[in-house]
């Protein structure tokens, strides 16, 4: 599973946040190292309870206003989950990435990679002269554990 470099992630997050003139805070600081330091999406609680878990009482609202800066410069990619919760996950510069599946039930996400999908992907470009730099996939239905409770 291809993750993110997180040192070359941050600085790069770091980079472009200065270059765009956004302000370096203690806040927005914290939550480009937690992301760093995860292997898939996280939402906006979760990570301002690390957070707090860290010794870093960062607020929940400051939490939101770092993700939505950092995805405005395109460095974080969300992912809209069940019920409604969105999650976060570094955007690697060089575009290697990883696809999602979404249990409709319990929301619990499970990151995959599959080379065929991607080549697929690569052949809808072509036949529809298309230039495609990004694609997301979200797959969704009951997860495994959902399926055998009978909850989905």
């Amino acid at each position: 599973m291809a993750t993110v470099d997180a040192s070359r992630w941050s600085l790069h997050a770091q980079r472009e946040l200065e270059r765009a003139g956004r302000r370096s805070g203690r806040a927005r600081a914290a939550v480009v190292e937690l992301l760093a330091r995860q292997p898939c999406c996280v939402s906006a609680g979760e990570i301002a309870e690390r957070l707090r878990d860290e010794g870093s009482p960062i607020g929940t609202a400051s939490v939101y206003r770092a993700l939505e800066a950092l995805h405005e410069l395109g460095l974080v990619q969300r992912l809209d989950t069940a019920e409604g919760l969105v999650r976060y996950e570094p955007a690697d510069p060089d575009g290697d990435h990883h696809h999602h599946v979404v249990c409709d039930s319990c929301g619990r996400v499970t990151p995959f990679e599959d080379d065929g999908l991607e080549r697929a992907i690569a052949l809808v470009a072509r036949r529809l002269e298309h230039d495609v730099n990004a694609h997301d996939v979200v797959l969704r239905g009951p997860c495994p554990g959902c399926r055998r409770a009978g909850g989905a």
